[in-house]
Order: structure tokens, then sequence, then C-alpha cells
């Protein structure tokens, strides 16, 4: 099939939106399907070339500088789009390119999916032209713009249930991103000790992701500023940029901890790979986090975890089994991370553990699912009242077709 896929970012930014986008394509891809990703281009790199990649003139975001805004207006994309024969959309933002396709999807009448991938309200600090608006008009664009799709896709339950609190009745199916197991086969566990100076005797704690506001980096600093009191052998890694980055550098200084915490930056994915194998433990702040699927991937590593119960990161961590769920309280989260490193055997058992749940979610388990939402709705878009049809009202006719015939 060909699938088109609308984004308000992609590569060479880097965010668990496109890298969700990255490993669908490449499942799909694999499997002999074509994907077309229409997203914004970056105007401060080099423009990139890429076989399937349609992009659109956008503007540097005021709040952000590695971030672009596209322009949603092109004059030859519904030409574009029947050149390609495409055979469904998916939407990856409720805003600019999410929208454009989503009118692309009614005019060519095409299903339409839209993976709600973030808490849209949480973010409204990176809005400066929202800063007169209320959270509750951003939830209502994007409740207003998934009951105008065909599909929802949550990325867990907890998402799921959020979803229908604030008013979304389109149908939803709970998908998450999978992880690339591939990744994780030849691992250097002393790639941090080689790079950044760690002792061998020294526990590593390990974050990846953006260091902005919503993922509640200062509180993982604070933490670990009191596991040094009882561990003071340890480090924290922080992996990943963002605006918070001068900041949180400041707030390590008033600590008196800027010697114990390292700042790597952004890393390749290789070495982002290497960063938590050579790690002993992940640590997820996050409250925000529609999956965490960073969490995932430490898990791939043989890496236990250390996060907050809120949203995706309580599904993504099966507490005392591969890691520890706590409030959001500083003594709740400080004593989990003191009594994995302090536990032995626990820690023994929970790394064992990591390493077997971590396949259960692989890129080519979650991708086939997709797949197979993707093709029941191409099967059923004959006409306009067939694909508007309920997801769940469609399987249900189609399991009663199966054993009718069965």
């Amino acid at each position: 099939m060909n699938i088109g896929v609308f984004t308000d970012s992609f590569r060479p930014y880097a965010s668990g939106v496109v890298r969700s986008i990255e490993l669908f394509a490449r499942e799909y891809t694999n499997r002999g399907h074509k994907v077309h990703i229409f997203c914004p281009e970056y105007p401060q790199i080099p423009s990139l070339k890429e076989e399937g990649v349609y992009r659109f003139i956008s503007v540097p975001w005021p709040t952000m500088t590695d971030f672009s805004l596209p322009i949603p207006i092109s004059t030859n994309l519904n030409k574009k789009i029947e050149q390609l024969g495409l055979d469904i959309i998916h939407a990856h933002s409720p805003f600019l390119l999410g929208r454009l396709g989503a009118r692309a999807a009614r005019q060519h009448k095409l299903p339409l999916v839209f993976t709600f991938h973030t808490l849209y309200e949480q973010y409204v600090h990176y809005f400066p032209f929202f800063k007169a608006t209320s959270k509750k008009v951003i939830k209502a664009i994007a409740r207003n713009f998934s009951n105008s799709c065909n599909v929802v896709v949550a990325p867990t339950q907890l998402v799921e249930n959020y979803l229908r609190s604030i008013g979304i009745e389109t149908d939803i199916v709970k998908i998450p991103t999978g992880i690339d197991m591939g990744e994780f086969k030849d691992l250097d566990r002393d790639w941090l000790r080689n790079n950044y100076g760690v002792r061998p005797e020294e526990k590593v704690l390990l974050f990846v992701g953006r260091l902005g506001k919503e993922k509640n980096v200062a509180f993982l600093i604070k933490s670990f500023q009191v596991t040094l009191k009882s561990i003071s052998d340890c480090r924290l890694v922080l992996t990943g940029k963002g605006p918070q980055e001068g900041y949180l550098r400041q707030l390590c200084r008033q600590l008196g901890i800027e010697n114990k915490v390292i700042f790597t930056g952004e890393l390749s994915r290789q070495q982002i790979v290497h960063c938590y194998a050579s790690s002993d433990l992940f640590v997820f702040p996050s409250v925000t986090d529609t999956q965490g699927l960073v969490i995932g991937e430490a898990k791939a590593a043989g890496v236990p975890v250390v996060a907050i119960r809120a949203f995706g990161p309580a599904e993504m961590v099966n507490d005392n089994e591969d890691g520890i769920l706590t409030e959001l309280s500083l003594p709740a989260f400080t004593e989990a991370i003191l009594k994995l490193l302090k536990d032995r055997n626990l820690y023994a058992r929970m790394k064992k553990q990591s390493l077997i749940n971590a396949p259960l979610i692989s890129s080519a388990i979650c991708s086939e699912r997709m797949l197979e939402v993707y093709q029941d709705m191409i099967d059923l878009r004959t006409s306009a009242t067939q694909i508007r049809k309920p997801y769940s009202e469609r399987n249900l006719e189609k399991d009663n077709r199966t054993q009718q015939t069965g």
C-alpha cells in the first residue's frame, strides 16, 4: 500500500514523534509498502534530499531554535497525492501539516488515521501566540481534530482513557511505538566510561530526552543531589538538548553537583544505544509523556528503570518487575533510586526481567498491528459512509463474516 504521513516535525529534528515515524516507516518499507512523508524543511540546516520525503517551506520556531514551523500551503499537493496513488493518510499532529493532511484525506476520500503523541496542553510554554489562550482551547483543537478522523491511535491505555475523558468519540486503537531490537545486539558496556571519564566504581544514572520544561529534569537533578548524600560514587548523565539546558547547568552549579552531572548533548543513534548499555539505572521524571519510548529502549539494553507513575511510563514500566514507579514526590523518587542501587539481588532480578519484557513491544509487532488497521480501512473505503463506520463496528462485522464462512 501507499501510505501518506503528515507531520509537523521530522529529522534532523530529534523527538519521540520523529523516532516513531522513522521506526514505523522502516518496518513498512521492509514489508514492501511505500511511505511518503510530508514534513517541514529546516532553514538552519542544509537541504536534505531523501526519497519519499516532501518538504514544506518553514520558518524558525521563536522559542526553539532547532524546530521549524511549516507553512501548510501547497499548490500541487492534490496532484502529488494522485501521482503517488496514496491509499491512506496518517497524521501525526492536529495542527498545520496534520490539518493539511486531513483536508487532503477528505478531498481524495481517503481514510484518515491520527496518532495522539502528545498532551498538547502541557506544551503551551512553547507557543508564545497562545499565551493569552487557555489550555482548554488547546484541548478543544486536539479533540475536534481527533473526532474528524476515522481512527485515533493511542500509545497506551491511560492515554486512551484520557482521550475519552476530554470528549473524543472517534474509535481508538492502542498501538505503542515499538523498539528496534536489532539496535541492541552489539552493545558497548564501557562506552560512557571510555568516552566521558566515568570511573569503573561509579554508578551511572541516565536520562535520555529533550531538555525542556515538560520533561521535569530539574526534579531529577534535585533528586540526584539527595542520592549523592547516600551514594557518593554516582554520575548523572543527561543525553539530549533543549531550551532548558542553560538553566539546568546553572541549577547543577547552584546545588554544587556540576562535577557529578554530564551533559552529552545530542548523540547519534548508535551512541545513544551504547549510552543505555553503559549505564546502571534509567531515570525518567516526566509526567507528560504519552509513552516514553526511551524507557523501552533502556529495558532492551538490560537497564532497570525508575519513573513517575503517569500516562505512558505507567505502562512502559512493569512496577516491581523491571523497574519501580513512584508518585511525583522527591523523597519517593529518590528512595526508589537508592533501593535499586543498594539491593544487588533486586537489581539483578529487574535487569534480567527488563531483557525479557522489552521484545514484547518490538517495532515489528507494533507495525504489523498498525498495518492491519490500515488494511481494514482501505478495504472499506468504497464509500464515505463505509469509511466513517466506527473501527470497532467494522471489526465486529469482519469477525462475523469470518465465522459464517469458517
